[in-house]
């Protein structure tokens, strides 16, 4: 066992934020925390690190393990490099690396006692060094930069000038690098692409060592997660497995308390159905029995009604009137900024009724196309035409549509004049504003707070086509479902940029995957653009090679897997869209890059076995007083290092 949390409690104010906490993380859990906002998440993860004291409880570490902490907004401070920057966590290596250094240049003239004494340091060193992963260690930190999105190009970027988002990046990557036996991640996913956040599921659920993460994304969760912590309403339960199986036992654990509270409730009536009864027959005896009845009845421990699950939050989405059956049709759009270019000649259309996603790493224009067409951005070419009777409600990610200096009420009432006080107050109060909390200014709110205002003003524009820029940032698991349930329920069109792919799977009916300034269209959720991807993209490779060597091959940049009107014939169609030549030249490729796969992989184990062997060869007695033979070997395995870290490097990219 790592960590043992038992019997916190903590308030705020003499407001109870937790209360009688307990749990235990063993050595290789995977655990997550999950509750609304304000339940208490982050101040349990501030207890446990010691920033924060509870009232009540105790939180035992085990001796000799370390834990490592990334909270929700740490970032890194430096004038260093990026790649200084993660170095930094190397420093230990970087050490030994110098002191073996100056001894193998020591033994050179040493002899006799010190030369046997400077053989053994040696020898002690190059066993710590390779304890220490110190063979590989750069390539390590390379493989964590790019995992976390950062490219090569950017590694020589001084840390003082990236956004806030790429410095939390940048202190995620040394937590990981340290490696203590537990890592505690804040909302680890806030700040990084689909890409990166695929590679860190992998990685961490390969991680040799327990997790524990907050997060309120819930397909991360499903993927790691073997346990999970729900902090609801100050109290703690433990469920085991995933995401989806917490889901299904509070759902399990819900239904009993209902049902033992209403059987409850029935006795209870029952019983001062009969009390009244006796005393109505005002008999001694039947009173007496009445009175011990009574008796018996303040003695029950009167269970709480169970809160009706997502009951305080109510979101409707309704056109107001319908709109043609095209709804939106772009062709040929180009957008740069200076050097940079996005994307050139982009074609998509939109059909009524569509529930659309676009997805891909950060930067590549995907909130750039949103503001194309709700005319916040001009694009450098192209068009963008909506269809009859389009009215657009637009969501976006920063809240521009709000006004930061205007109150709740003033926010809902200048935009909706016809409204009376009270059904502005009812509107406000659907999104959990009340009182006076509708005199609040929009600049005073948290982030989730500005996402329930945009999500209220959403849902009284009444409008059929509705634009989504991130909808899920800020939002709590609960209003995440809640806004889920009321776009499946919504009759009109919807065009939405999310990383959240719980979100994504439950929502669209329909992907747009912005890649090297390709848009792949695939008909289906999350879960069936992931089992097509793989063959998109190698379809994409072959018509990139064909245009290059082919003739009056078409240029156009929007590819599809899928049609949109015709999702079955297109599907059919696109599994035979290549020629047989084509198949077989792909075929040919992929069995090349496994082979090329197999044989690095050889390689690397035999340089690395050598190098094992070479460790225990300068290790013997009769060797340590060889000076030349030690410096032989020291050659050889320095030589090896220098082809392991290209191999290294050639195996990742042949592996991904």
């Amino acid at each position: 066992m790592i960590l043992s949390v038992s019997n916190i409690h903590k308030a705020f104010h003499e407001v109870p934020v937790l209360q009688n906490v307990s749990f235990h993380i063993e050595d290789y859990d995977k655990a997550a925390i999950v509750g609304i906002n304000g339940a208490g998440k982050t101040t349990l993860l501030r207890i446990i690190m010691g920033e924060l004291d509870a009232d009540e409880g105790i939180v035992t570490i085990s001796k000799e393990k370390t834990i490592g902490y990334l909270s929700q907004h740490e970032a890194v401070s430096s004038e260093n490099t990026i790649y200084e920057e993660l170095l930094s966590v190397k420093r230990e290596i970087i050490d030994m690396e110098q002191k073996m250094h100056t001894i193998e240049l020591q033994m050179k003239t040493a002899s006799g006692d010190h030369l046997e004494q400077l053989m053994n340091t040696y020898a002690s060193l190059t066993h710590a060094y390779e304890a220490a992963n110190g063979y590989a260690y750069k390539s390590e930190l390379t493989g964590v930069l790019k995992g976390l999105g950062f490219m090569e190009s950017e590694f020589h970027k001084s840390v003082s000038t990236l956004s806030g988002g790429q410095k939390t990046r940048v202190a995620l990557g040394k937590l990981l690098l340290l490696k203590p036996n537990l890592i505690i991640l804040d909302e680890p996913t806030n700040h990084l692409d689909l890409s990166s956040i695929t590679w860190l599921e992998t990685y961490l659920l390969n991680y040799k060592g327990a997790v524990i993460i907050v997060s309120h994304d819930r397909y991360f969760l499903d993927r790691i997660a073997n346990k999970v912590i729900e902090i609801d309403n100050t109290k703690a339960t433990v469920f085991h497995g995933n995401y989806t199986d917490y889901a299904a036992g509070k759902e399990i654990l819900r239904t009993a308390a209902y049902n033992a509270y209403m059987k409850q409730q029935q006795e209870i009536k029952h019983q001062e159905a009969v009390i009244e009864k006796l005393k109505s027959f005002n008999r001694e005896k039947s009173i007496k029995r009445a009175e011990s009845r009574e008796k018996m009845l303040d003695k029950i421990e009167v269970l709480d009604k169970p809160v009706e699950v997502r009951s305080d939050m109510h979101l409707h989405l309704e056109p107001k009137y319908p709109s043609g059956n095209d709804v939106l049709q772009v062709e040929s759009l180009s957008k740069s900024f200076g050097a940079l270019t996005l994307f050139t000649d982009l074609s998509f259309e939109i059909k009524k009724g569509e529930h659309v996603a676009i997805i891909g790493d950060n930067g590549t224009g995907k909130t750039t196309i949103l503001k194309m067409i709700n005319e916040l951005l001009p694009p450098d070419h192209g068009t963008i035409r909506l269809g009859t009777n389009v009215q657009i409600g637009y969501y976006d990610q920063e809240h521009h549509v709000l006004h930061p200096d205007k109150t709740l009420f003033e926010e809902i009432s200048d935009d909706y004049p016809t409204l009376t006080n009270t059904e502005i107050r009812n509107t406000l109060a659907a999104f959990l504003f009340t009182g006076e909390d509708v005199f609040k200014t929009v600049k005073t709110l948290s982030g989730g707070e500005r996402g329930r205002i945009s999500l209220a003003k959403l849902m009284l524009s009444e409008a059929n086509f509705l634009i989504l820029d991130e909808p899920t940032n800020h939002l709590d698991i609960m209003s995440k479902e809640i806004l889920e349930d009321a776009l499946n329920a919504y009759t009109g069109t919807v065009l939405y940029v999310s990383h959240d792919r719980y979100f994504i799977n439950r929502t669209a009916s329909r992907i747009l995957d912005l890649n090297k300034c390709v848009l792949t269209n695939y008909l289906g959720n999350y879960d069936y653009y992931l089992e097509k991807k793989e063959e998109q993209l190698a379809r994409i490779d072959a018509q990139s090679t064909a245009r290059k060597t082919g003739p009056n091959i078409h240029t156009g940049q929007t590819t599809s897997s899928d049609n949109a009107l015709d999702g079955g014939k297109q599907r059919a169609e696109s599994d035979t869209k290549l020629d047989w030549k084509a198949q077989k030249e792909l075929s040919a490729a992929r069995r090349k890059r496994e082979n090329d796969l197999k044989k690095c992989e050889e390689q690397i184990e035999s340089l690395e076995t050598r190098n094992e062997e070479i460790a225990k060869i300068m290790c013997e007695p009769d060797v340590c007083t060889d000076v030349a033979r030690l410096q032989e070997l020291s050659r050889e395995k320095e030589e090896n290092e220098q082809e392991l870290e290209m191999l290294y490097e050639k195996w990742d990219e042949l592996s991904e």
